[in-house]
C-alpha cells in the first residue's frame, strides 16, 4: 500500500476536484456542458412523442400574418377573437404568451377626439356622431370586456435593468401569489427581478389571472427549467403555466411543500401545492424554484391551429371544446423562437403547453435542492473506493471494477430518472470514474514501463527474456534487496581448463568458451535459472530468485543432467576443430541463502551468499574425485525426489565440520533402465559393508562392480580404499566420514 500512496492521494485529489463542483463551490465548464448533453439524451430517449388532448396552441403563424395583416393587431379583433373561442368554440381556458404593455390607437379615436376639441367643438352633429362611436373605437377597453366575462390568464415578463440604467417598468403587475414576507428566514434562492413589462391596467382587472412567461436559459443558450415562483420587490409571482392551470382547476389555493428533519441551513422548498377538488397537484422545484421542463416531443408535438382559422370559423368545434387555449406565436418574425434539448429553433409557446401537459399528468423530472447532497454522497462512495482499490488491481481488474462502478452509476441514474422522476446529475460521476480509471492506467503504463527497464537493465543477463517478461508483469514480486531465501545453487566447471588452456591460442580460447558456455547457459535459462556470474570457465547458477520458484531444486537438477548432455553433443564438433575433449562438473546444492543487490559502492550486482552456496562449491570441485559429472547435496535430493540417485559418500568438506550425504543424479525416476537400477543397488550394499569395515564383503562386491561397468572411477577409488583401511583401521568409532583436504 505504501508504493501505492502517491497514486491513492492523487486519486483522492481528483474526487475531491469532482465533489467541490457537484457541491457547487466551484463549476468545472466541462462537467456542467456533458452534464447538460447527458440530460438532453435522457430527456430525447423517454419522450413520449405525442402531444396533449386537452392543450391546444392558437398560432399567430404566417398565415395568419398574411390574412390579418401585421403583428400587434387591433384590440377589436382580438375581442373578436375572444367571443370566438369562448362562444362559439367554447374553450375552458385561454392563455397568452403575449404581453399588452402599450395601448391600442388604431381606431383612430385619439385623431377625432382632438377634432372634437378644436376644429369641431362647437359642432354638435360632429360631437353626437363622436361620443356614440367612441365605444366602440375604445378597442382596449373593448378588449378587456371581453376578456373580463372570460376564464383568461395573461401573460408578462421580468427583467433585470443594466448597472446605472435604473428600473424599467410598463403596465402592472397582477396580485401576487404570495405575498411578501411568506418565505421569511427561509433561505430559499427565489430568482430575484427589478423590472418587468406588464400589461394595460384595464386589461389586467379584467383577466383572471396572470404568469410570467420567463424561461431559464443555461449556460448554453437552452431553456430546460421554468422558474414555478419568482421574486420581485419581496412578493412573489407564478410562471403562465402555473397561472394557466390555476384558472383551468379554478383557481385552486397553491401553497409551499418543505421537507422537514433538515438542516437549518437548508431552505426545504421542494414542491408547491395545488389543493384543487378534484385532487392535489404537487409540482417539484428545485433550489431555485424552478421546474424541470417535461417536453413530449419536438416542435410541433401538441396541435397548433392558427389563428386565421379561429377568426373565420374554419375550425370543427369539436378540436376546440373544453381545451386550454394558448395564444402565441410559431412566426420566426416574432422572436418568440427558443434553443431546447428536443429542437434548436422551438416555439416558447409550446415550452408553456409542455409545462402545463407535465403540471396536469404529474410526470414532470424532479430536479429538488437535495441532489447536490445526493450527488457528492455517491460521487465519495464511488471516488474514495476506486481511489483506493484501482492502484491495489492489475489492469485487467482494474478495468472491470471501473466498468462495473460505470454501470452501476448509470443504472441506478436510468432506474431514477425512469421510476423516480428524479434527474441526478450523470456526466461528475462518469467523468470522475474514467478520470480515475486513465490516472490508474497512465501511472500504471509509466510505472509498468520504468519498472521493466529497470527489471530488463538488471536482470537481462541474468535470467532468460521470458522470466524477465513475466517479472515486468509482476514487479511487486521482484525485490533487489537482501532477504532470506530457500533456494538451489549451481557451480561447473571445466576440468583440466589450465592444461587446455595452455595448449590454445587466446583466439581459439576464446572462441572454444563461447562454443560452450553458450549452450551451458541456455540450458539454465531453459530451465528457469539464473545466471550469477561467469568464473573463467565456471559458470555459477541459482533457481528460486528473482522470481520464487517452489520447485526450484528439481529445475536445478534437471538442468545440471542437461548440461552433461548439451557438453556431450558439441564433442564431435570440438574434434572437428581440433579442440581438446571437454569435461565438466556441476555441483548442485539446496539451502537458506541471502539474495540481493550487493557489492560496495563502486559496484553492485545482484547474487546470493551463504553457507549452502560454498557448500555447491565445494560439491563441484570433488566431482572428479568420484568420476561423476553431477553431484548433488542431501537437502537437494530431498527437495527433487523425481530423480533416481545413487548416492556416493558422506564426507567433510573443507571449511565444514559437520558431515554431509552427496549423491549422484541418475536420471527422472521411470527412465532408468533396470540394468541401471540393479548396479546402483549393489553399490549402497557395497557402501554398507565398506561403512560397517568388512572389507573383505565390500571388496568382493566392488570387484563385481568393476566388471559390470570398468569405466567406472568409482569402484576404483573405492577399492583403494578399502585396501588403505584394511591395512589402516579408522577404528570402532569411524562415522564412515571422508575428510577432503582440498577445494
Amino acid at each position: 500500500m505504501k508504493k501505492h500512496a502517491l497514486l491513492v492521494a492523487l486519486g483522492l485529489s481528483l474526487v475531491l476536484l469532482f465533489v467541490g463542483d457537484a457541491a457547487g463551490f466551484y463549476r468545472l465548464g466541462f462537467v456542467q456542458f456533458i452534464d447538460a448533453k447527458l440530460y438532453d439524451y435522457r430527456l430525447r430517449l423517454t419522450l413520449p412523442g405525442k402531444g396533449d388532448d386537452r392543450i391546444v396552441i392558437l398560432d399567430i403563424d404566417e398565415k395568419s400574418l398574411k390574412e390579418e395583416g401585421r403583428w400587434p393587431w387591433g384590440r377589436d379583433k382580438l375581442a373578436v377573437l375572444m367571443d370566438e373561442l369562448f362562444e362559439h368554440y367554447g374553450a375552458a381556458v385561454v392563455g397568452f404568451d403575449v404581453v399588452f404593455a402599450e395601448r391600442d390607437n388604431s381606431s383612430g379615436l385619439r385623431v377625432l377626439q382632438e377634432l372634437g376639441k378644436n376644429q369641431f367643438k362647437n359642432v354638435a352633429q360632429f360631437q353626437s356622431v363622436l361620443t356614440r362611436i367612441t365605444p366602440r373605437l375604445e378597442y382596449d377597453k373593448l378588449f378587456a370586456d371581453k376578456i373580463g366575462q372570460r376564464n383568461v390568464v395573461l401573460g408578462y415578463y421580468f427583467s433585470n435593468s443594466e448597472r446605472g440604467s435604473g428600473k424599467s417598468i410598463s403596465g402592472v403587475l397582477p396580485e401576487p401569489v404570495f405575498p411578501a414576507g411568506t418565505f421569511r428566514g427561509r433561505p430559499i434562492l427565489f430568482m430575484r427581478w427589478d423590472s418587468y413589462g406588464g400589461n394595460l391596467p384595464e386589461l389586467q382587472r379584467s383577466a383572471e389571472s396572470a404568469g410570467h412567461f420567463n424561461p431559464v436559459v443555461d449556460f448554453d443558450g437552452v431553456v430546460r427549467r421554468v422558474p414555478m415562483i419568482v421574486e420581485y420587490d419581496g412578493a412573489y409571482y407564478e410562471s403562465l403555466a402555473l397561472a394557466v392551470v390555476r384558472a383551468a382547476l379554478g383557481m385552486p389555493k397553491l401553497s409551499p411543500g418543505y421537507a422537514t428533519g433538515k438542516d437549518k441551513n437548508y431552505g426545504g422548498l421542494e414542491w408547491l401545492t395545488l389543493e384543487s377538488p378534484q385532487g392535489n397537484l404537487r409540482i417539484p422545484v428545485d433550489a431555485e424554484v424552478s421546474t424541470l421542463v417535461p417536453y413530449r416531443g419536438a416542435r410541433g408535438t401538441f396541435r397548433y391551429i392558427s389563428v386565421a382559422d379561429v377568426l373565420h370559423e374554419r375550425v370543427q368545434t369539436a378540436d376546440m371544446k373544453g381545451r386550454i387555449i394558448l395564444v402565441g406565436t410559431s412566426a420566426p418574425g416574432l422572436m418568440d423562437i427558443r434553443a431546447t434539448p428536443v429542437g434548436e429553433v422551438y416555439p416558447g409557446v409550446e415550452i408553456h403547453a409542455s409545462m402545463i401537459s407535465g403540471i396536469l399528468n404529474q410526470d414532470i423530472k424532479q430536479n429538488p435542492p437535495y441532489v447536490p447532497g445526493a450527488n457528492v454522497l455517491m460521487l465519495l462512495i464511488a471516488g474514495v473506493a476506486l481511489a483506493i482499490l484501482l492502484p491495489l488491481l492489475s489492469p485487467a481488474h482494474g478495468t472491470l471494477l471501473s466498468a462495473g462502478v460505470l454501470l452501476v452509476e448509470v443504472v441506478v441514474n436510468g432506474s431514477l430518472w425512469g421510476y423516480g422522476n428524479i434527474a441526478l446529475p450523470l456526466a461528475g460521476g462518469l467523468i470522475m470514474v474514467f478520470a480515475l480509471f486513465a490516472l490508474n492506467m497512465t501511472y500504471g503504463y509509466f510505472t509498468t514501463e520504468r519498472t521493466k527497464r529497470q527489471i530488463t537493465g538488471l536482470f537481462g543477463q541474468y535470467v532468460p527474456s521470458e522470466v524477465v517478461d513475466e517479472m515486468s508483469r509482476n514487479p511487486e514480486r521482484v525485490s533487489m534487496e537482501g532477504e532470506s531465501r530457500e533456494m538451489t545453487v549451481l557451480f561447473s566447471d571445466v576440468r583440466g581448463f589450465t592444461t587446455i588452456s595452455e595448449g590454445l591460442e587466446p583466439k581459439d580460447l576464446s572462441l572454444l568458451m563461447n562454443e560452450f558456455l553458450t549452450p551451458l547457459s541456455r540450458v539454465i535459462y531453459r530451465h528457469r535459472g539464473t545466471i550469477d556470474k561467469y568464473m573463467g570457465d565456471c559458470i555459477m547458477a541459482f533457481w528460486g530468485a528473482p522470481l520464487p520458484d517452489t520447485r526450484h531444486a528439481y529445475h536445478a537438477v534437471l538442468a545440471g543432467l542437461e548440461m552433461q548432455r548439451a557438453l556431450s553433443g558439441l564433442q564431435p564438433h570440438f574434434r572437428e576443430r581440433g579442440w581438446p575433449k571437454i569435461a565438466i562438473g556441476v555441483g548442485i546444492n539446496t539451502g537458506r541463502v541471502s539474495v540481493g543487490n550487493m557489492g560496495s559502492e563502486v559496484r553492485m550486482a545482484y547474487t546470493v551468499m551463504g553457507d549452502a552456496v560454498n557448500l555447491a562449491a565445494r560439491l563441484e570441485g570433488i566431482t572428479k574425485e568420484y568420476g561423476v559429472g553431477v553431484l548433488v547435496g542431501e537437502v537437494t535430493k530431498e527437495e527433487a525426489p523425481e530423480f533416481v540417485y545413487r548416492e556416493l559418500d558422506l564426507v567433510r568438506v573443507k571449511g565444514k565440520d559437520k558431515p554431509v550425504a552427496v549423491y549422484e543424479p541418475i536420471g527422472p525416476v521411470g527412465e532408468v533402465e533396470s540394468s541401471v537400477l540393479e548396479e546402483i543397488r549393489l553399490f549402497q550394499q557395497a557402501l554398507r559393508f565398506y561403512r560397517r569395515q568388512e572389507w573383505d564383503k565390500a571388496e568382493l562386491q566392488l570387484y563385481g562392480l568393476s566388471k559390470i561397468a570398468p569405466q567406472e572411477k568409482l569402484y576404483e577409488m573405492y577399492g583403494e580404499r578399502v585396501a588403505y583401511y584394511r591395512n589402516n583401521p579408522p577404528g570402532e568409532n569411524w562415522d564412515g566420514v571422508f575428510v577432503f583436504n582440498t577445494k
